[in-house]
């Protein structure tokens, strides 16, 4: 790392995608929000969503998956500070907790709107 306050763009880039390794390899949540939004993609090419429905659906997926990554870093954060139980630092992480799990409900709906409006379109349910 540089010692002063310059650092390359390529550095930065190196060490959020070090980061994003971090929560890969580290936490199994996150490895289950990757697969989900793997099976979105999967699921996005095969019913055909239009291009409107594939930008909200990636803005859906990079939402769940960086409120996952925030989530893991104020909990490495935590452990930083003390392994000593502490009724502050578990709000915080039951907070951060409870915010992967509001985006993620949201994008299943949002998913479960488009998947099922676009699955009723290719199966002639309603007119388009």
């Amino acid at each position: 790392m540089n010692d002063g306050n310059q650092h390359t763009l390529a550095s930065k880039f190196g060490w959020a995608l070090r980061g994003v390794g971090w929560a890969v390899r580290s936490q199994s949540n996150f490895v289950i929000h990757l697969a989900a939004a793997v099976a979105v993609v999967v699921l996005g090419i095969l019913l055909r969503v239009t291009l409107v429905e594939w930008c909200v659906l990636v803005i859906c997926i990079a939402v769940v998956l960086a409120a996952e990554t925030f989530n893991t870093a104020i909990e490495h954060l935590a452990r930083a500070i003390t392994h000593e139980h502490n009724e502050e630092i578990r709000n915080a992480l039951d907070t951060a907790g409870g915010a992967v799990l509001l985006v993620a409900t949201g994008a299943t709906i949002v998913g479960g709107i488009i998947f099922v409006n676009r699955l009723g379109l290719l199966l002639e349910w309603w007119g388009g």
